[in-house]
């Protein structure tokens, strides 16, 4: 029996991460039947739908338009319409916009309806084969180096496996750092989690750190992650 959508709630609606066979039937029954999808990239998204064969009315939402259009969406949803909040990939909110407008809505007295999906940072956990009793995700690290710094002081002392996403630009750097700091420790680099080209290589740190700087390219979304 089909779901029942929650009038004037907002569903917050996890997307695939790469292979667009990941949309589970849940989520493409939601997308279908809301009033409207608010898309971090409506490109994208509309690329996702059409895979899916949904038709719906796509709105941008992005970092850039998040703080002057959550007042609005706030109203629309107070007033009955029914909203779906997707990303690029991955379960919004999670290093993706988001956050503060489930905020705004909870803050409100909105209902805010989670659709489980897939989260890079957990598929690259269940599949590292590093501890997972107790995790830390921290994310996009600062690019400024000492920021970056103080982060990795607080990480230090953690008993948990820590989980990081980078830029390939930047991600053979952060693993250096990494090594330099935590040479007795094991490091996971997952990258292009669930599509064609997807990679998994689990090496102590200083041996990672090597791999990755003897590359003389590195392609894709990267999730990299330290033993405790």
């Amino acid at each position: 029996m089909p779901e029942e959508l929650h009038r004037g709630a907002l569903y917050v609606v996890g997307t695939p991460i790469g292979n667009l066979a990941d949309l589970t039937p849940r989520a493409t029954a939601i997308l279908s039947g809301v009033d409207a999808i608010l898309a971090e990239d409506t490109r994208r998204t509309r690329a996702l739908l059409t895979h899916a064969g949904i038709h719906a009315t796509l709105e941008r939402f992005d970092d850039v338009t998040s703080a002057s259009r959550t007042p609005r969406v706030v109203e629309r949803l107070a007033g009955g319409e029914t909203l779906a909040l997707v990303s690029d990939a991955g379960m919004p909110g999670i290093s993706d916009p988001g956050a503060p407008l489930v905020a705004a809505c909870r803050d409100a007295g909105i209902e805010v309806v989670p659709i489980p999906g897939p989260s890079a940072a957990v598929v690259a956990l269940a599949a590292s084969g590093l501890p997972t009793h107790a995790y830390y995700f921290a994310g996009f690290p600062p690019r400024k180096p000492g920021k970056r710094a103080k982060l990795l002081d607080a990480l230090e002392p953690l008993n948990a496996t820590l989980v990081f996403y980078e830029s390939p630009l930047r991600v053979a750097r952060l693993c250096a750092e990494l090594a330099e700091r935590f040479p007795q420790r094991t490091g996971v680099l997952a990258r292009e989690l669930t599509k064609l080209h997807e990679e998994i290589v689990r090496l102590p740190l200083p041996e990672l750190a090597a791999d990755l700087a003897a590359r003389p390219s590195i392609k894709g979304e990267c999730v990299l992650l330290v033993s405790p």
